[in-house]
C-alpha cells in the first residue's frame, strides 16, 4: 500500500487489521508517479516518488487500485447540479437533484459513508427513482 502521509486516516479497527495483515505492505509518505509495464499493457510495476525527499524508487507488482481521498468526482456537474461547498452533489426526497430528472446515488452524495455498499444501496435508490420520474413523465 503506498499512502502520502506517515499515518492512516480510517477508523482505528481498519488501521489496526491492515497493520497486521503479513501480506500488506506499506510504502509511506510516498506517491505513484508511474505505472510501469510493457507493450501488451500489464502491469510490471509503478514507480514511487517520496513526497519529503523526492527520491525515486521502483517496486514490482502486477495490478493497481487507485483510492486518493475523499473528494467526489463531480467537477463534470460544477455549475449544472446543486452542490455543497466539499462538492458532493445535494440531494432531497432520496436520491433527487435540483434537475428534474437527474438522481445522483454513493460517493457523489454521501459524505458521510462513502463505502461501496452504501454506493451499492443508494445506486439501487437512484434507479427506482429514475423509474418512478419517467413512468410520470410517461416514458
Amino acid at each position: 500500500m503506498v499512502h502520502r502521509r506517515d499515518a492512516l486516516r480510517a477508523s482505528k479497527i481498519m488501521q489496526e487489521r491492515a497493520l497486521a495483515n503479513p501480506i500488506i505492505a506499506f510504502q509511506w509518505q510516498s506517491m505513484v508517479e508511474e505505472i510501469l509495464g510493457d507493450e501488451g499493457h500489464e502491469v510490471k510495476g509503478v514507480r514511487l516518488k517520496n513526497v519529503k525527499t523526492e527520491a525515486r524508487t521502483e517496486m514490482a507488482c502486477d495490478g493497481v487500485f487507485i483510492a486518493i481521498g475523499h473528494r467526489p468526482n463531480t467537477a463534470l456537474f460544477a455549475g449544472r447540479l446543486h452542490m455543497d461547498e466539499r462538492g458532493y452533489i445535494v440531494t432531497e426526497d432520496g436520491t433527487k437533484t435540483s434537475v428534474p430528472g437527474v438522481f445522483a446515488c454513493g460517493d457523489v452524495q454521501d459524505h458521510v459513508y462513502r463505502q461501496a455498499v452504501t454506493a451499492a444501496g443508494s445506486g439501487c435508490m437512484a434507479a427506482m427513482d429514475a423509474e418512478r420520474f419517467l413512468e410520470a413523465e410517461g416514458g
